[in-house]
């Protein structure tokens, strides 16, 4: 195959391919694909495993300079970074760039997952997110940024830290450290991608920058103000993205149908997203309402939950035809709290029924929930009959980050009863986000707030102990709630 061919060909192509270039490659396994400009796998050359970066299409040139710019940057300077074995270019067709490939590396992404659930800056997070600081502290002091700076392109490997992906490197002052507005505004991009509750910590974070760098001293309410404009870019973006077909997102949009669906669960879902309601019947009802219908499915080899929205007849269809399904309104909302960190059973899929673009029917999948509800979780310790004391402190805990994160992001449930927030792998984990709104204005976030929070607290009768304990340690907004004495 030809670079020419490989740009036409899709975003899954049939491997291995053999390419006839720099001597004879065979691409073996795909890491990442933009369709018809840039396909990046691991493959064999010279009897050798190589990381190989393959640019085609029309922008082809472009990417390959900067790729190659970047990678050169980071070797001049004295970066950690892995070889580049070989690149060249054919006209009109493409280019390549292979590197050495670090067998059993470790990205910091990974090793972030691992500590991610732990305590905010426990000593797992610290170790992480040192390292990374460090690394990004030697690229500023050798003059470099990378503008896609993420914990995935840090690996460990071989007791070192090796920074990768050259096409996002730019060499703005090299040989000389960054200005102090370009180390802001590159610390913010990696800041913003940190969850919100490591914010409290920052000034202790950047101890671990100004150990390798302190060419600068860093304002640290300027920093806050980047990574508060860098989260809003990145929630706008993400929020695009969940309604666009892109490389996360598959979406198909007609007069008949509209269908969204993760890239990754796309093929383990097809025969689901085929025929929903055959699923819905064969798989255990847990709900079978005027408006909806709700059912555990199995699909892919792992468990599911479909909820339909059904049409009750004229009537209603007449009030939901020319507005967005509510299926659609959880997809939306659920792909939010996630990026968030919030913590809800995650989106893969949605379906909205339509004729001549007026929407009929809708369905939701999404991974299916384990676990206890807080009502039953909590029953024991209503009022103590048996000394039973209060609930576990670490989810009480998880309760108050729960109720802070909300506060922080402004984003109000609309149905908090408890049947709505189960306890699952150690966090409490929000379902049914037909209601879910963010707000923009404090004033409208406070009010509805305040209902979520007396509609939480009413799950249990005002006399009783837990009631009274809650009713102490929930988070208030300023306005909303009475004045404890």
């Amino acid at each position: 195959m030809t670079l020419a061919e490989l740009a036409q060909a899709g975003r899954t192509p049939s491997l291995p391919i053999r390419l006839d270039i720099a001597g004879g490659l065979e691409l073996q396994s795909l890491l990442r694909v933009l369709p018809g400009q840039r396909y990046v796998g691991v493959a064999l050359w010279q009897g050798r495993r190589v990381l190989a970066k393959l640019l085609v299409g029309g922008r082809a040139e472009r990417h390959f300079q900067r790729e190659l710019a970047g990678t050169r940057a980071l070797h001049e300077q004295g970066i950690e970074s892995p070889a580049l074995l070989s690149e060249g270019q054919l006209a009109g067709q493409g280019g390549w760039l292979l590197f050495e490939y670090l067998d059993s590396a470790q990205s910091l992404w990974d090793a972030w997952r691992q500590v991610e659930r732990e305590a905010p800056l426990s000593d797992g997070q610290q170790l992480v997110l040192g390292e990374a600081l460090g690394a990004i502290a030697r690229l500023h002091l050798a003059g470099l940024a990378q503008e896609d700076l993420h914990l995935d392109n840090l690996l460990r490997h071989g007791g070192k830290l090796q920074v990768i992906d050259g096409g996002g490197i730019r060499a703005v002052t090299p040989g000389s450290p960054l200005a102090r507005d370009k180390v802001l505004a590159n610390l913010g991009v990696f800041f913003a991608q940190l969850p919100a509750e490591l914010d409290p910590y920052l000034e202790e974070l950047l101890v671990q920058y100004l150990l390798v760098n302190c060419e600068h001293a860093l304002p640290l309410e300027a920093l806050q103000k980047e990574i508060a404009r860098v989260r809003r870019w990145r929630l706008g973006d993400y929020m695009n993205k969940v309604a666009r077909d892109c490389s996360l997102f598959s979406v198909i949009r007609g007069a008949f149908g509209l269908r969204a669906v993760r890239r990754e669960s796309e093929q383990a879902l097809a025969g689901l997203l085929d025929a929903p309601d055959a699923a819905l019947e064969q798989g255990r009802s847990l709900k079978r309402g005027a408006t909806a219908t709700v059912a555990e499915v199995e699909a892919g080899g792992r468990k599911l939950l479909v909820k339909r929205y059904n049409i009750k007849g004229l009537t209603h269809w007449l009030t939901r035809f020319w507005r967005p399904s509510r299926a659609w309104h959880s997809w939306r909302e659920g792909n939010r709290l996630e990026f968030l960190g919030i913590a809800t059973p995650r989106p893969l899929a949605v379906l909205e029924r339509r004729f001549l673009w007026l929407r009929g029917g809708a369905y939701l999948i999404t991974e299916y929930l384990s676990g206890q509800d807080i009502i039953a979780r909590f029953r024991p310790y209503l009022d103590d009959p048996d000394g039973a004391g209060a609930p576990p402190e670490a989810e009480l805990q998880a309760l108050d980050r729960l109720f802070c994160a909300l506060i922080r992001e402004r984003i109000s449930h609309g149905d908090f009863k408890g049947n709505n927030l189960f306890w699952h792998d150690g966090r409490w984990t929000l379902i049914d986000l037909d209601a879910v709104c963010q707000h923009r204005s404090a004033r409208s976030f406070a009010r509805a707030y305040a209902r979520d929070r007396a509609r939480f607290l009413r799950n249990w009768p005002a006399e009783s102990t837990l009631h009274q304990l809650l009713d102490k340690r929930l988070p208030q907004v300023p306005g909303t709630c009475p004045e404890r004495g």
